[in-house]
């Protein structure tokens, strides 16, 4: 067998793995962020387990100077400050590859880079093949025959492995050492390597085909012309020098010991301990269920067998995930030593099963303010499961379980001998994900009434960015790890049994289990509620808003499946007629959904501009973006966007959304979540309708589909305009904006005439639409940079509508210094209602990460304002609904509209009702207006 080395590049790896979980970072139960500990732990499992190394090893930089520190002072002195959070990460880090029986290596005074060179070179002498694993071009250098860089996946795209062949065309040199020659010239900002002034890569690249090395070059400057000629005469010290420190030493003071970097089995009992820690559960199954580190065909031992997370059924997981569409790997059902389980822990739990007991039961929760219930099904989808028991619980340790008969006739009537405690005003009732338990009763006829508690909901406002899933919440805050439900009707898949199949004691302990654990953690968040200062927002709003919610996913949308099938057929056609003309335009054939060979059509064929970006890769860049600034430079750009919008449309909405058309409604009910979106807004899935295209004219024929139940009825669509912007309006006091909301102006027309100096009357369409983004980029934070981007204007240009903006609404930037301010003192923001959004990188030393804590200082207040103020007009909306006895229903939100299906001979009368209910959802100076529409389908009602 071929020996394989697999040297890691630990930092580049580890803070390539923090950055991208920027916008949604990993935040455990104890306020730790994991993010860079989770993406370089699937790193190294996706390298183990694809590639199979034989030996490994994770190198890092030691905090000692290198010979370039001492060469050169300013050697990387642009770095900016690790992130707090990432520094805390780190001995997290090591313990994980403590317990993965990973070799660290790491040598004072030189750079890991050094160590890699050093060690991949013995390497090479030993008869070894090695995968330098880093995303760092540098490592070009060092690649032979047998020295190769392994770039990781990143961005969808998956890893590459790059020989002397790849590096030579990426820098269209001879030779792999060529790279320290491109680099030198070229120089380096994050290393703040000088190289020589004006020189970029493209002429780097020019000069070293030419003259082959920066030494021949330096001889033969009397060969070069003008301006370059005399950067580079003007520079040759700066250039031989930058050479010098560009270069990786293969010389460093390591040694290769080659059993020590021999893979190894992980030490159990230590990868173990770390990974309870920092709650990566599904990585415990990944790697205790598949045994990293073995050959593929050898048989799992009998102690590392695994089974999975419960995930009640429509339930958040920890990765934020809902029940039913996870991932296959599950959890593992080990418990780590520090959690107590049923199995230690003294508890009563009654089972309900003759009429007696029921009796008895009965009248036990008739006498009690408060209890606590979990259903238990047969399936995930609340609006098609039947129910197969009943828990309750109200003291700690106690529960019972009620088992339900399968006959519908029999469960009917045992059902309904509970209807007295579950449509009680005056019991509060307690669940875990309470939407779902009152979807269920509500196929039974069964109304849950009284002041609901919601553990799931609680815990999402109290600690936003965590996950609420009532396992992780019982290890959390109980010690305790609940029992799994794969325990009991085994893995997912064709095989897995329902819980009609379980024994009666072991689904009493279960189900019992679920009710007693959520009733203990309610006796945890409640008063938490109160000091933390969102009590309002619970009992005012998210807990009001479940049974809405419940009500929309129950009542779903009816969707025309032919107009969609129509659909599909017209987009094959003109997917086919776009491809016939792209080919025709490029003059030879090739694949289109190849971002690489469009690349090669455009700028190597084509050629349509002199210098085409490129990505990290070195493949030439074909994003959307990308090409968006490339139209109308050649027909074929503008027909290449066509088709990646037509295909995508078919292949994600068109061709999809009829396979989740109920068959016996005929209609779609997706899921409303409350507690994913850290901000308060409301997300869906099942299918995701939030997402459906509204901006081109063929994503909108989608909402064709969407259809009112009959002939007899409409679809009505209730809009909030603009409504972001009247929220900062009005968070921020800017007089001059609230004045123009006020008189009824074109809120980006005014702003235009303010930023150029002209009158309302004057303003053209471009001043309209560069003033339109400036509006909604100012909310995000943007910078000059990426307004210049998005408007494809000079960066001057753009940085001159910013200061000018801020001028004409000086209210505006003291509001965005005000928060940011907030923030630092306090370490949150709130919304007009208390919703709060915690920054914890607010003041962190390190730009990066501080700059997108201080945009979301800026924007969490508005779009949280926003979700609260949607919020409460569905709450008001549903209720005048019901108190009118109209037949008109709320069937979905998205984003800032609502979708009505209404009866043609109500339509005028509920009109002003919805309105006036979405206006003065919440109170404020600045006027709010709702745009109405309505028609037979949704993309006439909008």
């Amino acid at each position: 067998m071929e020996k394989k080395l697999f040297l890691l590049d630990a930092f580049a790896l580890i803070y390539r793995a923090y950055f991208a979980f920027s916008n949604n970072p990993r935040i455990s139960s104890k306020g730790l962020n994991t993010s860079a500990a989770f993406g370089f732990t699937n790193t190294l499992l996706e390298v183990i387990k694809k590639e199979q190394p034989t030996h490994i090893a994770v190198v890092f930089d030691t905090a000692e100077p290198t010979h370039r520190h001492t060469e050169f002072a300013e050697y990387k002195a642009n770095r900016e400050e690790m992130p707090e959070d990432l520094a805390k990460c780190l001995p997290y880090i090591f313990q994980l590859l403590e317990g993965f029986n990973i070799a660290v290596l790491k040598s004072d005074g030189y750079e890991a880079d050094d160590v890699i060179g050093t060690l991949a070179r013995k390497a090479e002498t030993q008869g070894f093949m090695t995968y330098m694993m880093t995303p760092d071009k540098d490592f070009g250098q060092l690649v032979t025959e047998r020295i190769h860089i392994y770039k990781p996946a990143r961005l969808g795209n998956g890893a590459e492995k790059l020989g002397p062949e790849e590096v030579c065309k990426r820098y269209e040199i001879q030779r792999p050492e060529q790279v320290i020659d491109i680099l030198g010239l070229m120089g380096d900002a994050v290393d703040n390597i000088p190289g020589i002034p004006g020189v970029g890569e493209k002429t780097a690249i020019t000069l070293i085909k030419e003259f082959h090395s920066i030494e021949n070059l330096l001889e033969n400057t009397d060969k070069l012309k003008g301006k370059l000629k005399e950067k580079v005469e003007q520079n040759k010290e700066k250039a031989l020098f930058s050479k010098r420190l560009a270069t990786i030493l293969i010389d460093a003071p390591v040694e290769l010991h080659e059993e020590e970097l021999r893979l190894k089995e992980p030490n159990k009992e230590k990868l173990s301990e770390v990974l309870a820690e920092l709650e990566f559960r599904r990585l415990a199954q990944q790697i205790f269920g598949e045994e990293i580190g073995k050959e593929q065909t050898e048989e799992k031992k009998d102690d590392t067998k695994s089974a999975g997370k419960k995930t009640k059924p429509g339930q958040i997981d920890i990765f934020g995930n809902t029940a039913g569409v996870t991932p296959e790997s599950e959890l593992s059902d080990e418990v780590p030593q520090h959690y107590k389980t049923i199995a230690d822990t003294p508890h009563t739990y009654h089972v309900a099963a003759d009429d007696a007991a029921i009796e008895q039961l009965l009248q036990l929760l008739l006498a009690e303010k408060e209890i606590c219930f979990d259903s238990e099904t047969t399936g995930l989808d609340a609006h098609n499961a039947e129910l197969v028991g009943l828990s309750f619980s109200w003291k700690k340790a106690e529960g019972w379980y009620v088992p339900v008969p399968a006959e519908r006739e029999a469960a009917q009537k045992l059902i309904d001998r509970f209807k007295p405690v579950f449509e009680n005003e005056a019991i509060v009732k307690t669940g875990q994900n309470i939407k779902y338990d009152l979807s269920v009763l509500q196929q039974y006829g069964i109304a849950l009434k009284g002041k609901l508690f919601d553990t799931m909901i609680a815990h999402y406002l109290l600690q936003p960015d965590m996950r609420h899933n009532m396992d992780v919440l019982s290890e959390t805050y109980l010690g305790y790890a609940p029992v799994s439900i794969e325990t009991l009707i085994g893995k997912k898949g064709k095989n897995q049994g329902t819980m009609r199949d379980v024994p009666l004691e072991q689904i009493a302990e279960y189900a019992a289990e679920d009710a007693d654990v959520t009733n203990q953690l309610k006796t945890i968040f409640d008063p938490e509620l109160d000091k933390i200062g969102v009590r309002k927002l619970f009992d005012e709003i998210e807990m009001p808003l479940v049974p809405v919610l419940s009500a929309m996913e129950a009542e779903g949308i009816r969707v025309n499946v032919q107009t969609l099938h129509d659909l599909s057929a017209e987009l094959e056609k003109e997917i086919t007629e776009t491809d016939k003309q792209i080919q025709a335009l490029a003059g030879t054939p090739f694949n289109i959904s190849s971002p690489k060979q469009v690349g090669d059509i455009l700028f190597e064929v084509l050629k349509i501009v002199d210098k085409p970006k490129k990505t990290k890769t070195g493949q030439y860049a074909t994003s959307e973006d990308i090409l968006q600034k490339l139209s109308g430079k050649h027909e074929i750009v503008d027909k290449i966007l066509d088709y990646r919008e037509l295909v995508k449309l078919k292949n994600t909405y068109v061709d999809s959304l009829p396979l989740q058309v109920n068959p016996k409604t005929g209609k779609i009910h997706t899921s409303f979540n409350q507690v994913v979106a850290a901000t308060g807004r409301l997300s869906s899935d099942n299918p995701n309708l939030q997402n459906i295209p509204i901006r081109t004219a063929k994503g909108r024929e989608i909402r064709r589909a969407f259809v009112a139940r009959s002939e007899e009825y409409t679809l009505l669509s209730a809009d909030y305009s603009q409504i972001e912007l009247r929220i900062i309006a009005e968070l921020s006091g800017e007089k001059n904006m609230i004045e123009a909301f006020r008189s009824g102006m074109d809120i980006h027309a005014a702003t235009a005439a303010k930023v150029y100096g002209v009158e309302v009357d004057a303003v053209t369409g471009d001043m309209r639409r560069n003033a339109k983004m400036v509006n909604f980029g100012i909310i995000y934070g943007i910078s000059a940079f990426g307004l210049s981007e998005r408007l494809n204007i000079p960066r001057k240009e753009a940085q001159d509508m910013i200061t000018q903006y801020f001028a004409q609404y000086p209210g505006i930037k003291d509001y965005m210094d005000g928060r940011i301010e907030f923030a630092r003192a306090n370490g949150y923001v709130e919304t007009i209602m208390g919703r709060r959004r915690y920054l914890r990188d607010i003041n962190s030393a390190n730009a990066t990460v501080r700059g997108f804590a201080e945009r979301n200082a800026i924007n969490a207040p508005i779009q949280g304002s926003a979700a609260d103020m949607i919020k409460i007009a569905m709450i008001n909306i549903h209720k005048a609904l019901n108190e009118g006895n109209f037949k008109t229903r709320m069937l979905l939100q998205v984003h800032d509209e609502l979708i009505f299906d209404v009866p043609h001979g109500e339509l005028e009368t509920v009109k002003p009702i919805i309105e006036e209910k979405m206006r003065t959802a919440i109170t404020m100076q600045v006027p709010i207006e709702v745009g109405m529409g309505n028609g037979a389908n949704w993309l006439d009602a909008h």
